[in-house]
């Protein structure tokens, strides 16, 4: 079997339709896309549902979904990995203070400014 490169997948946010209203006993419809994100990213990477939420209730939405089959495994540990697909996340390009800047203004992409950030 060829080497696939491990990519981690956040769930709220990036696989479902997430908006910043966390309730850990509902977690929102998938997006729409997400599952041909899923089938064409699974033929050359490994792929881990990450998140923070109960492991249990994340891999009964997978099911539910009909995705389960494109991942490894659900994890909350951040695994060794190529790379980490999340809406909360940050590039580090080597600068501390290009990356302060980018804390700085960071805006997740379904909030418009600043204080709904905040939220």
């Amino acid at each position: 079997m060829a080497y696939k490169p491990t990519v981690l997948i956040d769930l709220d946010g990036v696989l479902n339709e997430y908006k910043g209203n966390y309730d850990e006993n509902f977690i929102p419809e998938i997006k729409q896309g997400a599952e041909n994100f899923l089938k064409t990213l699974v033929s050359d990477y490994k792929l881990y549902l990450f998140t923070t939420r109960n492991i249990q209730f994340a891999k009964k939405w997978l099911k539910n979904n009909n995705i389960e089959q494109y991942f490894e495994d659900v994890t909350n540990t951040k695994i060794p990995s190529y790379l980490i697909v999340d809406d909360r996340g940050l590039h580090f390009e080597g600068s501390f203070e290009k990356a302060l800047s980018d804390i700085k203004n960071f805006r997740v992409w379904y909030k418009q400014n600043k204080y709904e950030a905040e939220k």
